[in-house]
């Protein structure tokens, strides 16, 4: 018998998702905005030498720092996002995809080129992180007690 059920797909679904938010969508609005605001590769940052205009400077900025946050932010959802899964699928899942649209929104929000406009959508991304963590925490739990239903499957 396997651990796996048709639930755990949608764990798989949120990886995928998440890929294509983060690779794609984000991505390619740095790439867009290099080419808008004249910042060449393999410059990072727009600087005085690569762009004269100081509000020109702050948008990239702005758009490359939102991407680069949420590659930095990457690994360890993906890590809580597929540990929770095995126990819990549809509840990480849900959590996944609610991180997700609080990227998204942190991204969409931090590249109008206020900093602070990252926080849109914060209290979304910070539940479905926080429940990812704790339904980590309890399946932790329940392997160590040997109560966990995956020790039986």
């Amino acid at each position: 018998m396997s651990i796996f059920r048709p639930e755990h797909g949608y764990v798989i679904g949120c990886v995928v998702s998440s890929w294509a938010i983060h690779h794609i969508y984000m991505a390619l609005s740095v790439g867009k905005a290099r080419k808008t605001y004249k910042v060449p590769y393999p410059e990072l940052y727009a600087t005085k030498e690569n762009c004269s205009k100081e509000e020109d400077r702050k948008m990239f900025n702005c758009i490359q720092r939102g991407h680069q946050n949420s590659l930095e932010n990457q690994p360890i959802f993906l890590a809580l996002l597929m540990s929770a899964g095995v126990r819990y699928p549809i509840t990480a899942a849900v959590a996944g995809a609610c991180y997700l649209i609080g990227r998204i929104g942190y991204f969409s929000g931090y590249s109008t080129g206020s900093p602070n406009g990252r926080y849109r959508l914060a209290i979304v991304q910070y539940a479905g992180l926080l429940t990812l963590i704790g339904t980590c925490i309890s399946a932790a739990v329940e392997l160590v007690h040997g109560t966990s239903p995956l020790l039986t499957a």
